[in-house]
């Protein structure tokens, strides 16, 4: 009879944390594999009581997993443990950090060490093994999931802490410091240009935290969280020969300029190819003007193209709405059809994400009943708050070593408030545009200046802070 498979997760659970411990005491590993064994209880009862039910899968695995593992072991049957109630309500767990994971996170910041790196890791491989046990975990598991996930996050940024996947600081034991990666607001590749992916994929959790370092767009972070638990979910049913079932992997992103949808893409195409629903998680732009041609037959061709050229990777169709405009004769219904027969040639190894104002993007996925059954879930990306604008701005500054004045960020707060925010606001594409003309309106302000300071070349003041268009 086969092992269950969380019986592995709970074993490596159990034995890292145990030999973490010891290496942190002293003392031999054998002294804490009770303590961790009902720590790792705890987040196998957190997951799968989330939703309020338990399952008989569910049920048989904990007590195959952990129960035996416990002192004294549970005995009882799966009917029994389900009948108790005894593992209800457990995804309270979640709220804070445990006893166990508070020392680590203590100890590394005394030390600069990051064993509770390994907590982290260890900890949510077991989660998403937990989340596993069922065919489709529900919401409320994968939610409890990506509350453990922000609630250990959080310890660390309380801590002082580097976040797993960020640099790891010169002391630690992973060798020296890496710089940070920058906030990404910059533009993306030109439409139709296939961006190179790295020659290995980036584990999960690096790119997570790439995703972390976005200014603002919580509630999208949270969807792409909520996304790549889930498809690790099934990538471990699938390793482990469970039954799995099939899933949509395309998307709509919905909102006006700048708000980062690209940037986003770019990310879920990686942590696609991290997790193997596609294979070489490039990211392909394109829009209508580049799928549609004026000559009979030459759309299907076009569209093909850049099909082809996203195949294994993510193909992002911006204002794909506009494809639907035309009525029943023009080409761009050549191009929705031409597109939806690849997604259904092609299911295993490509992602599709159409992107648009919300209101056109719906009635785009009405055009074709093909599109409404693939694009089953939309990711709103609202406009940034004035804060999150002036922090794009710092950024840039940050990324090109220029400094705001007080007066300077006083102003820069007065003219991102008196923009107006009406459709096709440009957000970051905005801020862009304003700290460019503050860069071009500080060089002809030292102009006439023979030999300028590096404070003055590099700061910015009232004066250079002038609307777009003014």
């Amino acid at each position: 009879m086969a092992q269950h498979p969380l019986i592995e997760a709970v074993a490596t659970f159990v034995d890292v944390l145990s030999d973490e411990l010891a290496m942190l005491s002293g003392r031999p590993a054998s002294t804490y594999r009770d303590e961790v064994t009902v720590e790792a209880s705890n987040i196998v009862a957190g997951v799968i009581a989330a939703d309020g039910r338990l399952t008989s899968d569910e049920a048989e695995g904990y007590l195959d997993a952990v129960g035996q593992r416990l002192r004294p072991p549970l005995l009882v049957s799966s009917v029994q443990l389900r009948a108790s109630g005894m593992l209800a309500g457990r995804d309270h767990w979640f709220a804070a950090p445990s006893v166990l994971c508070d020392l680590l996170v203590r100890a590394d910041a005394r030390a600069h060490t990051v064993r509770s790196h390994r907590y982290y890791e260890v900890a949510l491989g077991l989660a998403h093994m937990a989340a596993a046990l069922d065919l489709v975990p529900s919401a409320s598991e994968i939610d409890a999931i990506d509350r453990f996930r922000m609630m250990l996050l959080h310890g660390f940024d309380t801590a002082g802490l580097p976040r797993p996947g960020q640099a790891v600081p010169a002391q630690g034991p992973t060798g020296a410091t890496q710089d940070p990666a920058p906030v990404s607001i910059g533009p993306a590749a030109p439409a139709g240009i296939a961006e190179a992916p790295r020659e290995a994929a980036r584990p999960v959790e690096e790119l997570l935290a790439d995703l972390d370092r976005l200014v603002g767009l919580a509630n999208v972070k949270a969807e792409v969280r909520r996304l790549s638990s889930l498809l690790q979910v099934q990538q471990l049913r699938a390793e482990r020969g469970l039954p799995t079932i099939e899933t949509s992997h395309h998307l709509v992103f919905t909102g006006n300029p700048g708000t980062g949808k690209t940037t986003v893409a770019r990310l879920l195409a990686q942590i696609y190819r991290s997790v193997g629903v596609v294979a070489t998680g490039q990211l392909v732009e394109t829009d209508r003007s580049k799928l549609v041609a004026g000559f009979v037959g030459q759309t299907a061709l076009k569209t093909g193209q850049a099909l082809q050229a996203a195949l294994g990777g993510m193909l992002l169709i911006d204002e794909a709405y506009a494809l639907a405009r035309g009525g029943d004769n023009d080409f761009g219904r050549e191009a929705i059809d031409t597109i939806v027969k690849f997604m259904e040639d092609h299911r295993d190894d490509i992602a599709i994400v159409a992107a648009g104002y919300p209101a056109e993007m719906a009635t785009f996925i009405d055009a074709n009943p093909g599109l409404k059954s693939r694009f089953t879930r939309t990711v709103a990306f609202p406009d940034y708050t004035d804060g999150e604008l002036v922090a794009i701005f710092l950024a840039l500054g940050e990324q090109t070593r220029y400094e705001c004045s007080d007066d300077a960020l006083a102003m820069l707060r007065a003219v991102i408030a008196a923009e107006p925010r009406t459709r096709g606001f440009g957000n970051a594409r905005f801020v862009r545009n304003l700290f460019e003309t503050a860069v071009s309106h500080q060089a002809m302000r030292l102009a006439p200046l023979t030999d300028p300071s590096n404070e003055q070349l590099t700061t910015l003041t009232a004066a250079d802070i002038v609307a777009v268009d003014a």
